[in-house]
């Protein structure tokens, strides 16, 4: 009862773009918080459970309540569960090494490469052609990413390590964007999140049992524990409702042109928060990465961020 008006509340008394806005903040702080967690106490591994595992849980107990079931048809459980190993698994296990080996702002940037990756793995799974200035977007913007790379230092155990990992993560996300289209046509947004997440708590806690053995609990401070909350209920949880409330006010494309502003403030935030450095050739790649972006937008609109 309590869910369902508050969700009433967010559809009908909040402006769509308030919502998207507040949203796309949350999402570009993420990078922050979790580049401060896992350099102040938690492992990889350890953080990744625990934000996921915790979000999923929250944002499954929501969903319940908002419909009553999380049932879905027999038939479909396999795809449920491959979405959570491709979509998720390696989605989060991507984003969280690529967090660790890199500068946060750096990984932000990488993230504008996502609907650049919706592209191609349409094209690859021949649900879409693509047209000469699809080709255009990818080329410019895997020069974006080629700059920030030559611009961040470091060798391939550093924050070039982190930036394929980063691709990695942003092509997971894409993955999951496009094979999870066919089931949206039969349940909610809510619910298959609710049960993809729920589906990846397993393998992502199973990775991490070592880690989780090895965590000495008394190193993490305040401000970490802070962190991973942060990114547990704020930038998993409520954004998941926010954005699905925004997208069936006001659609997908335009919901899609908040979402393009992700990586870019999440580089910034990270600058202004964590005092990281971007070098003059980081800046330029982040600028053309933007560019493959306002190319790739001439076709189709862009895949939703990752959370």
């Amino acid at each position: 009862m309590a869910s369902g008006l508050a969700s009433r509340f967010v559809r009908n008394r909040i402006p769509a773009d308030v919502l998207l806005l507040l949203t796309v903040l949350f999402w570009s702080f993420n990078f922050t918080a979790v580049k401060y967690g896992l350099g102040n106490g938690f492992l990889p591994l350890v953080y990744a459970t625990l934000r996921f595992g915790g979000g999923s849980a929250v944002f499954s107990g929501y969903t319940y309540a908002r419909e009553r079931s999380l049932r879905i048809r027999r038939r479909d459980v396999l795809l449920i569960l491959g979405l959570a190993g491709v979509g998720i698994y390696l989605n989060q296990m991507s984003f969280v090494y690529a967090v660790q080996l890199a500068s946060a702002s750096t990984v932000a940037l990488v993230f504008g490469t996502l609907p650049i990756f919706v592209a191609l793995i349409a094209w690859l799974a021949g649900t879409e052609r693509l047209a000469l200035h699809h080709w255009a977007a990818v080329l410019t913007s895997f020069f974006g990413v080629a700059l920030v790379a030559g611009g961040s230092g470091g060798g391939l155990s550093g924050n070039v390590g982190g930036i394929l990992l980063g691709l990695a993560a942003a092509a997971t996300w894409a993955a999951y964007s496009i094979a999870i289209g066919p089931l949206m046509q039969r349940y909610s947004p809510y619910r298959l999140s609710a049960l993809v997440g729920l589906a990846a708590i397993v393998p992502l806690a199973a990775t991490a049992a070592l880690q989780l053995a090895r965590q000495d609990w008394g190193s993490i401070t305040a401000l970490a524990w802070l962190a991973v909350l942060y990114s547990m209920l704020l930038a998993f949880v409520l954004t998941n409702v926010l954005w699905f409330t925004a997208i069936d006010k006001v659609g997908a494309a335009r919901s899609s042109l908040y979402a393009n502003l992700q990586p870019f403030l999440g580089a910034f935030i990270a600058v202004l928060v964590l005092g990281e450095t971007m070098g003059w050739l980081q800046i330029v790649g982040g600028i053309v990465i933007a560019a493959g972006i306002v190319i790739a937008r001439q076709a189709r609109p862009p895949a939703p961020a990752v959370d």
